[in-house]
């Protein structure tokens, strides 16, 4: 190999999450020589809900996963909590998706999806942290990344390193550097949303169900105590659940908010043997930002595409976006592959401008139709009736579970996936 040559490759993915592993490993097994930059070194910890909806699950089957090894969580549903009901919604028994969700811990899941990526070849180099695009002077093209080493501290150390490619796949997360790095800035009209979760031990830690707390209470309920934001507890199987927040910045508490601390005071209202209570914790409770309903565009610039959590692909309807950066990467590989198979120039780029275009038919009109939804759900008065009277009615829960999960059959489903197909259909792409 020559001197330099491991710094080079046909395409560089910056970020191992969900999104770039995949990616990675779409592009490797179709035999394309690709770079995957991870900053950190794994095991490594993201903050997230953990949840696997069957969207996810699919993605995960794809990709050869045996989900009945041990580690894997399988689940039967959601179960929602709110307004004095407690209701069972069952995945939907679709022919598209698995009737069944998956939990595992981001510390796992992580690792695993990129050493996935590493046997399928891609070239995994973890401890190397994207500093920024390298731009051909001649046709302001990304044509690779610089990049320094980080040390054991999570440091940025050494000198700056080039890695060459002629095209460059951004799964950098929420910060999106890459991104901004061309102008590509965040949509302030989009929906955002923080999330704090923890991990506590609890005998609920195998139970078939995860669950959503619609209303959260300091002390008895009444008005003068809800606590704003959502919760869910998601059963990991390992002893141990996922318990965590989230409120979206359409809600009118959203800025003045204490995460931690209303997390607290909900959960010091569960049943004590649930055993959400501080001597429980088996790590500290952490907040990041979701970024929602593609709040970052175009996906493609370029020489540069943009996947998962740097595009804004979260579910801006339940805050989900393991299965968007899934099969976004997927997409992301399938067009890179065909974009590859031409000679530099216009023909390459007609194919590479194909992703946006593909994200936008794919998801558009649904994150348009979420959108809509967080700015109604921000509202207390909407949230108060929609919980009162929506509980009660399980065949309108079983919509709306498959309305916020986007679990639908294209051709051959029933009246709701009619509906909810559509909806999605007829809201514009923005």
């Amino acid at each position: 190999m020559a001197p330099g040559a491991e710094r080079v490759a046909q395409v560089i993915v910056v970020g191992a999450g969900p999104a770039g592993a995949a990616t990675a490993y779409h592009l490797a097994s179709a035999g394309i020589d690709v770079l995957l930059l991870e900053k950190t070194a794994f095991p490594r910890d993201k903050v997230c809900g953990d949840g696997l909806t069957p969207r996810a699950v699919k993605q995960l089957l794809g990709m050869g996963f045996d989900l009945d090894a041990p580690g894997w969580q399988k689940n039967k549903g959601l179960r929602i909590i709110g307004a004095g009901h407690r209701i069972e919604l069952p995945w939907p028994d679709l022919t598209t998706y698995p009737p069944f969700g998956m939990a595992r811990a981001r510390m796992d899941l992580d690792e695993l999806l990129a050493r996935h990526a590493q046997k399928a070849g891609a070239r995994l180099m973890e401890r190397t942290s994207v500093t920024g695009p390298i731009l051909d002077p001649r046709t302001g093209r990304v044509v690779g990344v610089t990049a320094r080493p980080v040390d054991d501290n999570g440091r940025r150390s050494g000198d700056e390193v080039e890695f060459r490619a002629p095209i460059v796949i951004a799964c950098d997360g929420v910060s999106a550097r890459m991104a901004t790095a061309l102008g590509i800035e965040r949509r302030e009209n989009r929906p955002m949303a923080v999330a704090c979760r923890a991990y506590y031990e609890t005998p609920m830690h195998d139970d078939d169900y995860m669950e959503s707390w619609l209303e959260l209470w300091d002390g008895k309920p009444n008005e003068s105590n809800k606590l704003p934001g959502y919760g869910w507890i998601f059963p990991l199987g390992d002893g141990t659940a996922n318990v965590g927040l989230g409120i979206l910045n359409t809600s009118p508490a959203f800025q003045n908010m204490d995460y931690k601390d209303s997390m607290r005071r909900w959960l010091a209202q569960t049943p004590a043997e649930f055993g959400f209570r501080d001597e429980n914790l088996t790590a500290p409770i952490r907040s990041a930002a979701l970024p929602m309903g593609f709040n970052r565009k175009p996906h493609y610039r370029r020489g540069m595409l943009l996947v998962g959590d740097s595009g804004g692909m979260v579910n801006p309807f339940n805050g989900e976006g393991i299965d968007y950066a899934l099969e976004a990467g997927k997409t992301a590989a399938e067009i890179v592959v065909q974009a590859l198979g031409r000679l530099p120039g216009p023909g390459r780029e007609r194919v590479l401008e194909a992703y946006p275009a593909a994200m936008d038919a794919a998801y558009g009109g649904y994150f348009t139709l979420g959108r809509v939804f967080a700015k109604m759900v921000g509202n207390p008065t909407f949230m108060k009736q929609a919980t009162r009277h929506g509980l009660p009615r399980p065949g309108l829960m079983r919509f709306t579970l498959k309305l916020m999960a986007n679990l639908t059959d294209p051709r051959d489903g029933d009246f709701h996936d009619r509906v909810i197909n559509v909806l999605s259909k007829a809201a514009p792409n923005a």
